[in-house]
């Protein structure tokens, strides 16, 4: 896989919206990420281990330097409680150059 560079969003489901936010908060307090959206109440249907499964989920949308993104994986995977969560890093092709900017800023460490 190439190397990421500029900027990412990294998609993950949780299981629940206060096990999400706490998460969220604190990987953005880290310096991870420059913000987390947090969407409530999603409904996954997903194949587990040959079983068709259904579940309530939140979806989290963070926002990053690609260069991080394998740090917020591991922090998301840290704090997580399911045995393999979905983590997508998302490359970003484009945006309003200010809030791309404002993420680089507020990921600088």
């Amino acid at each position: 896989m190439e190397p990421l560079i500029g900027t990412v969003m990294v998609y993950t489901t949780w299981p629940g919206l206060v096990e999400a936010e706490a998460a969220g908060r604190a990987i953005v307090a880290d310096g991870l990420a420059a913000a987390v959206n947090i969407l409530p109440r999603i409904i996954s249907i997903y194949r587990w281990r040959g079983e068709i499964e259904r579940a309530d989920e939140v979806v989290m949308v963070f926002k990053t330097r690609a260069d991080l993104a394998e740090a917020v994986t591991q922090a998301v995977r840290a704090r997580h409680p399911y045995e393999t969560p979905g983590v997508l890093v998302l490359k970003v092709i484009g945006g309003d150059q200010d809030y791309l900017d404002w993420i680089e800023m507020e990921t600088d460490g």
